[in-house]
């Protein structure tokens, strides 16, 4: 039983005549009496009586009827409020992204987007690195930065964005403070405030690589859950912490940055999409970053 055999029924039952109800369905008249009786078939129950000069409902045709328009009704609601859904999203960017994002980005492309898309909304969801991939390939965001490209997926393009370094962050009275620039061997068994993996997994296994390879041994005393934690961490005479350089701008007169004898390592950010969205709004806020990208020192991005 199909949606359109309830259709036919429906209309052969309230025009009570085979030939006005195959003109209203624009169907022939005897494809529609085998249709009605296929539907006889299906439900196990004669639905109308039949003879040349009238067409009746039976009393189960008349129960059957009721419940077809019930069923066709609410057929129709699905469709309707599924293309509702679809034109909601249409008329909205749904982007993600990590911290860094709406502190060097956003304030220089979203004013532009939204000049040019009033009447477009933005949707806008910090999750985590990993959470943004998931929620991409469930086709839940348009668009996200995240700090890692995409490997082996030809389904999402991964553009690069920026490369920012780390810093090295202390509390203004700690001892190593006093140095303008702190040598490495100060490092070993240093109380440190690290990024949750859960949260932050690039800058959490960035840390831990340089680590290794400097032969540093830091003391975890703290896996910070969020940017503000981690500043908090170290504001509260907990550790020092490696974080992006963004974070300088966000310190607390509590806190300072030094640099050390060796350069930090840098974190990229990138830009990923469905590789086979057609989305306008999609194509303008990457041609706006674009635009962005060209005004921004070299220093900071690297070729796509």
């Amino acid at each position: 039983m199909e949606l359109r055999h309830l259709r036919y029924f429906v209309t052969v039952a309230e025009e009570l005549n085979f030939s006005k109800a195959a003109l209203k369905l624009y169907t022939a008249q005897p494809s529609l009496s085998q249709q009605i009786k296929d539907l006889e078939v299906d439900v196990g129950v004669q639905l109308l009586y039949r003879t040349k000069r009238k067409v009746e409902l039976t009393e189960e045709g008349a129960v059957f009827l009721e419940q077809a328009r019930l069923t066709l009704a609410q057929a129709e609601k699905a469709v309707m409020m599924a293309r509702q859904v679809s034109y909601a999203k249409q008329q909205a960017l749904r982007v993600g992204f990590v911290p860094v994002a709406e502190v060097k980005i956003f304030p220089h492309i979203l004013p532009n987007f939204r000049f040019h898309h009033p009447d477009i909304r933005i949707d806008l969801s910090s999750l985590g690195n990993d959470e943004q991939i998931k929620a991409l390939k469930k086709g839940e965001l348009d668009v996200c930065f995240i700090r890692d490209r995409l490997q082996n997926d030809n389904d999402f393009t991964t553009e690069h964005v920026l490369r920012e370094s780390l810093i090295f962050i202390l509390p203004a009275h700690h001892p190593l403070a006093k140095f303008e620039r702190i040598p490495l061997s100060a490092l070993h068994q240093l109380d440190l405030v690290i990024a949750e993996s859960s949260q932050s997994r690039v800058l959490h296994e960035l840390i831990l690589k340089f680590a290794k390879q400097h032969g540093i041994q830091f003391n975890l005393v703290e896996h910070a859950d969020s940017l503000l934690a981690n500043i908090n961490g170290v504001a509260q005479g907990r550790g020092c912490s490696l974080v992006p350089d963004y974070v300088a701008s966000l310190l607390p007169e509590t806190c300072v940055t030094r640099p050390l004898e060796i350069d930090l390592p840098h974190l990229d950010l990138y830009l990923c999409y469905n590789s086979s969205s057609k989305s306008t709004l999609v194509q303008s806020f990457r041609d706006m970053l674009a635009k962005w990208e060209r005004t921004v020192p070299d220093e900071c991005i690297t070729e796509h």
